[in-house]
């Protein structure tokens, strides 16, 4: 027990946290050079392709120190992005301690305070990690200043260090092993294991990644898992090295995996508490914080016959990525299909992308969109959460859209940019407090349906990334709601439909239809992008056709040769407009979610 820490590495994006990781399992002589590969934890391709972390990865790494004493370093990576900032809440809830890693040109960022704040909530101790030291723009003297101020540490015990060279690595691994303190030693106590992440195997079930806090499991056990009392026989418990390595047991302090033939996914769940059945523990140990999602759209399968197909992919998804919540929803136009809840827009296309590539799921993703109530004429008040549900306007008498509090915390010097961002989106009755020096923290009454769509996105963009958004539901206010239709040659695309105020439905039409014109491919017909709000045209883009240049071979003679030439062309055209259906690409659902400034 005295021989294991568990840490994690903490950071902004980019400031190299992979690469540390990458030499400390080089130093620790777990791969060979030969076998070596850059960002050695992060096995998925689209993490190769983006060079960032998407998800946490925990290996176990042997380390001798300068007494000759051998350790166990169990190291659980996190990502950086704010969007996957419930993946880090995850790692903390199993260490003892994190390095904080700041690089030494760009200094403190949004996530390094951040994760600071979620550490120090976990009671951990804070190893701050100077890197990059190598780099010309490098400015150390600013940074350990940044350190003091900002982060509140000491910026004395704070490790210097190259990752990209291996300079001061050693330094890292004297730190961990003797700032961060050791587990508990409760081998004896009844077992308790928090599992904190789980992927799913088709040939051994799901596999679940836990912690042991109390006690000790090894195969042949019948564990229970304390949310919902599922039992189960305990067929092999192990390490993560750079492959699963297995183990004759499993005990306080250590960081591991455990397979048990679980077939339904539905029973696993990230921050349950594992105890053993004929012994089991009193209480379950606390989960991990309640997640919010920011961005709301649905997913409906491409063919109707493969919806069965991605309701498994979605419950095997999430026991991978529990930070996507779900449920059942319906589209006259594209059949049944599932509300989705993401934590920013980088979360949806990286949910999207994975569900295409791992899981080999074609599907359209719709326009985001919140529950509204109507009073209708006939006294009855109905609640329309998809816009195809939208009464008749001539039975509406009031419209009524839910209202949140958002309270938005930002260093002060972006008061302004970030004030004229929430009046643009209707917000109302603005309160300001300054919990700390150069800090402030601003409430705004807001329509839910203005911060779903790319509010988040451009509070990230005004603040640099240092603003963080919170909010609390308080009722529905009266509001001019309309229906705004999206028309694909004069066909209404019941995907891109939403419900709008008044007042920004002009706008919000034009730059959809924008969008619409970059992404769809042209055809051989000329197409025409139209905003619609009932039969009132309120927007329009054209995308121009592919011609061919049928008058090439007139070359002199009289004019009117080629004017028939022409005018045959356009019949044809005219007759195929008619006929042809326009294909729409998957991107193009995406990019109407896209804030306007990228």
């Amino acid at each position: 027990m005295p021989n294991i820490r568990n840490f994690s590495i903490i950071a902004h994006i980019d400031h190299g946290k992979s690469t540390l990781a990458d030499r400390l399992i080089q130093m620790s002589g777990l791969v060979e050079d030969r076998k070596f590969r850059d960002q050695i934890l992060d096995n998925m391709d689209i993490e190769r392709e983006r060079g960032i972390t998407i998800k946490s990865q925990a290996i176990t790494l042997p380390y001798e120190d300068k007494t000759g004493r051998t350790f166990a370093l169990n190291l659980i990576d996190t990502p950086g992005h704010v969007d996957f900032s419930y993946e880090v809440s995850r790692a903390l809830a199993s260490c003892e301690g994190v390095l904080l890693l700041i690089d030494a040109a760009q200094g403190v960022e949004a996530q390094t305070l951040a994760n600071l704040y979620a550490a120090m909530e976990h009671d951990l101790e804070v190893i701050p990690v100077i890197n990059k030291i190598d780099l010309p723009a490098a400015d150390v003297d600013r940074v350990r200043e940044e350190i003091e101020i900002d982060l509140g540490l000491d910026s004395d015990t704070a490790i210097l260090c190259s990752a990209k060279q291996g300079t001061g690595i050693e330094a890292v691994f004297e730190a961990i092993v003797h700032r961060i303190p050791p587990p508990a030693d409760n081998n004896k106590a009844r077992l308790r294991a928090l599992i904190f992440d789980a992927h799913y195997d088709p040939f051994r079930g799901t596999i679940v990644s836990c912690r042991v806090f109390e006690g000790c499991v090894r195969p042949g056990d019948t564990i229970r898992l304390m949310n919902n009392n599922a039992r189960y026989k305990v067929e092999e418990v192990g390490i993560f090295r750079l492959a699963k390595e297995a183990r004759k047991e499993l005990c306080a302090g250590e960081v591991g995996y455990i397979i048990s033939g679980i077939k339904r996914v539905s029973d696993t769940r990230v921050g349950a508490t594992i105890t053993l059945d004929h012994e089991p523990a009193p209480a379950p140990l606390p989960g991990f914080r309640d997640i919010r999602p920011v961005v709301f759209a649905s997913l409906y399968p491409v063919a109707s016959d493969d919806y069965r197909a991605l309701a498994d992919a979605l419950e095997k998804y999430t026991l991978n990525d529990a930070a996507l919540t779900y449920q059942k929803d319906s589209s006259a136009a594209l059949g049944l299909g599932f509300r989705c809840g993401f934590l920013g827009l980088l979360h949806l296309e990286i949910v999207q992308e994975r569900l295409e590539r791992e899981f080999d799921q074609a599907i359209v993703m719709t326009s985001p969109t919140v529950q509204y109530q109507f009073q209708l004429t006939s006294g009855d008040r109905v609640l329309v959460d998809n816009p195809l549900y939208y009464p008749d306007p001539t039975t509406i008498l009031q419209g009524f859209e839910p209202y949140i509090r958002a309270s938005i915390l930002l260093p002060e010097r972006y008061m302004g940019v970030v004030m004229e961002l929430c009046t643009e989106r209707r917000g109302v009755n603005a309160r300001f407090s300054y919990p700390t020096v150069g800090r402030v923290e601003i409430r705004f009454d807001m329509p839910l349906g203005e911060v779903i769509y790319d509010f988040y996105d451009r509070l990230k963009t005004v603040t640099q990334g240092y603003g963080s958004f919170d909010y609390d539901l308080l009722d529905h206010r009266e509001s001019d709601l309309v229906k705004l239709d999206i028309l694909l040659n004069g066909e209404r695309v019941d995907a891109l439909s939403q419900i709008v105020h008044r007042d920004g439905a002009r706008s919000r039409a034009l730059r959809i239809c924008n969008r619409l014109k970059e992404e769809i491919p042209r055809h051989l017909f000329k197409i025409a992008v139209q905003g619609a709000i009932g039969g009132t045209i309120i927007a329009r883009s054209t995308i121009a056709p592919f011609r061919k240049d049928v008058t090439a071979k007139c070359y002199g003679g009289d004019i009117t040769r080629k004017r028939k030439l022409l005018e045959k062309q356009k019949k044809g055209k005219k007759r195929m407009k008619m006929v042809g259906a326009v294909s729409i690409p998957q991107s193009a659902f995406v990019a109407v979610l896209k804030s306007e400034n990228e």
